[in-house]
């Protein structure tokens, strides 16, 4: 039985706690949060440094800005950390603490917990067997209008960029399913909510492996095209089951989260869908990620650590700085290159 330490007490951690709760390979030591009044039926610490109790490994659930100094604190402890993601808010951050982590000898796992869905690892090895042939280029679509009451009286008025909160998601699949990113140009779309906040925008992607990509993505659009709606992954966001991302090479092409496979072989011949049967989430992907944390502790090699994690951060936060508006372009969009 692994010892599990939760740290943070938000909607994330709460469920942190629950999957620990509810699986027979570990038990719950307790829930770090200065709030008290969350979850009181839990044995409660204000702090980490008030943990006595042996523990085995701790989920960091805390806000992305403490990520990295929480993570530096738990591997002095020598504590092996499943952290949420994005692994920190910043490269000083995720840099210290990646450094911190190999220093300590403790295993890191990051929680980019879309690469535990079954389809995703699906893809992942039809593109790694050859089924498309080399890859030349995908595209994917974010694009969902997020309710007014999202914004109101809290940091996303000014903060909430999709790029952050939406698109480290896909960007971190797309590092996945076709490997590193070695380069990104974008253009940011018109502010439509009257602040300076990014809401729209493309981005052009380059790949290590010669391939290249783009990504549509806004947060001011009632598309039904978009990882949580084409999934159906998460209760908030109404599921479409349409496809979300095309990728096609030299043999074929592939549509995700259909699973649609063409192989073809020039255009004097119509490409030919391949019959697939799409492989389905026997177990969620926050148990199947708790499943692979307990490996972890135990020395496995993890699917994601910190140093893995922060790769995609740093796609994530060139994207998010060339699309931020300068003080002349304010609101209305603007061009950055890489």
């Amino acid at each position: 039985m692994k010892r599990i330490l939760v740290l943070g007490g938000g909607l994330i951690g709460i469920r942190h706690v629950e999957a620990v709760e509810a699986h027979p390979g570990c038990t719950l030591v307790g829930l770090v949060d200065p709030d008290t009044s969350i979850a009181p039926h839990l044995k409660r610490f204000v702090d980490m440094a008030e943990v006595t109790e042996p523990v085995d490994g701790v989920i960091i659930a805390t806000p992305t800005g403490l990520h990295a100094r929480h993570g530096i604190y738990a591997a002095s402890r020598g504590w092996p950390m499943l952290i949420e993601k994005p692994v920190a808010s910043d490269m000083a951050g995720a840099q210290a603490l990646a450094h911190a982590v190999v220093q300590a000898g403790v295993g890191s796992l990051v929680g980019h917990h879309r690469r535990y869905h079954a389809p995703v690892q699906q893809l992942k090895a039809l593109i790694d067997e050859g089924r498309i042939g080399t890859p030349v280029c995908a595209n994917l679509i974010w694009a969902m209008r997020k309710p007014e009451g999202y914004f109101d009286g809290n940091w996303r008025t000014a903060g909430g960029s999709p790029v952050m909160i939406n698109l480290v998601h896909d960007i971190d699949t797309l590092r996945f399913v076709l490997g590193d990113i070695l380069a990104v140009t974008g253009l940011r779309g018109a502010g439509l909510r009257g602040s300076a906040r990014i809401e729209s925008g493309a981005v052009a992607l380059a790949f290590a492996n010669g391939a290249t990509g783009t990504i549509s993505f806004a947060d001011t659009t009632p598309s039904p095209w978009g990882f949580e709606a084409g999934t159906g992954e998460n209760p908030n966001i109404g599921a479409t089951g349409q496809d979300m991302m095309w990728i096609m090479g030299t043999a074929g092409a592939v549509s995700f989260p259909s699973l649609t496979l063409w192989s073809g072989t020039d255009w004097g011949q119509a490409a030919t869908r391949v019959p697939l049967a799409v492989e389905v989430n026997t177990t969620p992907p926050l148990a199947a990620q708790l499943n692979h944390f307990l490996d972890v502790i135990d020395g496995a090699t993890p699917l994601i650590d910190v140093a893995d994690a922060t790769r995609t951060l740093a796609i994530t936060l060139d994207i998010e700085a060339q699309l931020s508006p300068t003080q002349e372009e304010g609101a209305h969009g603007g061009v950055a290159n890489s």
